[in-house]
């Protein structure tokens, strides 16, 4: 039997363009959406974040239109996502250190103007008590004042009328005003109203028995400067701190964000009030991570070599339960331990008081604090180091052990002649990734002692258990001025020195990279 393919190049063209028109489309569409939101972004004056967008945008477009990048096509979406979550947050955090960005310099220097001339206040010098009536045609205002008495043509409050005109009269309109209780019903729509008298001044609501003009708080100079209105005082743009300031130098907020150069940066090593907790807490995270890798992978390799004991009976369960701890949520292993320690109610200082008339003040005193600390982060680390051990001593010859043991050696010597030598160099790389886990830990600090006991005299809010990403969120986010540049700054320095150990680490340990 003979078949015959038969073609339809007509066909075979349509479907080419259609999707070709497919292609095409969908890629305008998107790149639509992008120059919108890069629009949008702008417009709000978030330039930044418009050219990361921009770029990316631009870089897409390049790789799936051009030939020539075919190929980078495919690793093209976890490049800009390393980008976009990696590389961008650690540059936008570099860039807010040399800023003063802080809770009182959010806004940019057209932002901090417009708010202040945003700004208004009422007269008490206008002011007008005033009597409320319902009518037919909507409530009517009466205004008594000083020198004349105001009357306001109807007013539907309730149907969204926002202003209303305000005229002279002798007498007051008939019937009885609303009471109090009733005014109070009507704070909202009150509080939005706007009585316009006939030389065009606006009157509000100052309180729920008065209205008062209203003027704005500063009036804008060509220079710059703005004068308040109700004190006379001029204030001066400074453009070195980011306040607009007096003759005498008080600072009007809110300021604007500007670039200070290194001042964050030498304040951490200049300012005595900032250097000593800081270098007291860097010290301390080193010591705690370098610590909490010892102690995790002693305990670790030594319930691992017990599991591997050939006379133990029941090693299925025991293993289950030695690896519990790793199974555990650990934000719920660290509040078991919180009570546990309780100086007070908690279990171990129950049990130490009647045995040895002990009661450790676990919370309060410095040493205490951190031994604890360490206590509960072995207890949450060995399970992981243990795992780690029992895989790699199953790949350790035996005939090793068996030679040893007829030259006379112990297990000890067995230990740091034959274990550790095999085991430590492919176990490097975990031992590193710990450490640098565990110098950022800020779970294990935040939910059992919070950085408390505080450091005396620091001028920002330092604890004696803080490690130094723990003390940067306290800067950042709990400090009464949340001082953003120097927590960035700080961050930083972080990001340096734990680079720094792990490629120190790495290089020792002849790993290449």
């Amino acid at each position: 039997m003979i078949t015959e393919t038969l073609s339809f190049p007509g066909i075979e063209s349509r479907h080419s363009m259609t999707r070709v028109f497919l292609k095409w489309g969908a890629l305008a569409v998107l790149v639509a959406a992008a120059l919108y939101l890069i629009l949008a972004l702008y417009a709000q004056r978030e330039f930044v974040f418009a050219m990361l967008f921009l770029v990316l945008t631009a870089s897409a477009v390049a790789v799936f239109v051009s030939k020539k990048l075919y190929a980078h096509r495919y690793i093209f979406p976890a490049i800009a996502g390393m980008g976009l979550f990696v590389i961008f947050p650690l540059m936008y955090t570099v860039g807010i250190g040399f800023t003063n960005y802080s809770a009182s310099n959010l806004l940019s220097y057209e932002q901090v103007q417009d708010n202040l001339l945003s700004r208004t206040y009422q007269s008490e010098a206008i002011r007008y008590d005033y009597q409320l009536y319902r009518t037919a045609e909507g409530y009517v205002f009466w205004l008594e004042g000083e020198y004349q008495n105001l009357t306001s043509a109807p007013v539907k409050l309730n149907e969204g009328e926002r202003s209303a005109p305000v005229l002279p009269v002798s007498g007051k309109p008939q019937g009885e005003p609303l009471s109090i209780r009733e005014i109070i019903q009507l704070r909202g729509e009150l509080s939005e109203l706007t009585l316009i008298t006939e030389d065009g001044r606006e009157l509000s609501q100052a309180s729920l028995r008065s209205f008062a003009a209203i003027h704005p708080q500063f009036t804008l100079h060509g220079n710059g400067s703005l004068t308040n209105n109700q004190t006379g005082v001029t204030y001066f743009p400074d453009h070195e701190t980011g306040f607009y300031r007096d003759g005498d130098g008080k600072a009007l907020s809110p300021g604007w964000t500007v670039n200070i150069g290194w001042d964050n940066y030498l304040k951490v090593v200049t300012d005595p009030s900032i250097r000593g907790p800081f270098f007291e807490i860097f010290v301390w995270t080193l010591s705690f991570a370098v610590a909490t890798v010892v102690f995790t992978l002693a305990l670790g390799l030594l319930l691992a070599n017990l599991l591997q004991w050939e006379q133990i009976r029941g090693k299925a369960f025991y293993r289950t339960m030695l690896i519990l701890p790793y199974a555990v949520p650990a934000f719920i292993s660290i509040l078991v331990f919180k009570g546990l320690f309780n100086q007070n109610f908690g279990e171990i200082n129950l049990v130490l008081e009647g045995l040895f008339g002990l009661r450790p003040d676990w919370f309060s005193d410095p040493a205490l604090a951190r031994t604890m600390i360490l206590i509960v982060n072995t207890w949450l680390g060995y399970p992981y180091m243990m795992l780690l051990c029992m895989g790699l001593l199953q790949a350790i010859p035996r005939d090793l052990y068996e030679a040893s043991a007829m030259d006379g050696a112990g297990p000890v010597n067995n230990l740091f002649n034959i274990t550790l030598p095999l085991i430590i160099k492919p176990l490097m790389p975990l031992l590193i990734a710990s450490f640098a886990f565990n110098f950022n830990n800020f779970v294990l600090i935040a939910l059992l002692t919070g950085g408390a006991p505080d450091i005396i005299g620091a001028s920002t809010p330092a604890g004696t258990t803080d490690l130094l990403v723990s003390y940067t969120y306290r800067i950042a986010f709990q400090d009464s001025g949340q001082n953003f540049g120097l927590a960035a700054a700080i961050a930083t320095a972080i990001f340096l020195v734990v680079g720094a150990l792990s490629l120190i680490n790495l290089k020792l340990s002849k790993i290449k990279v």
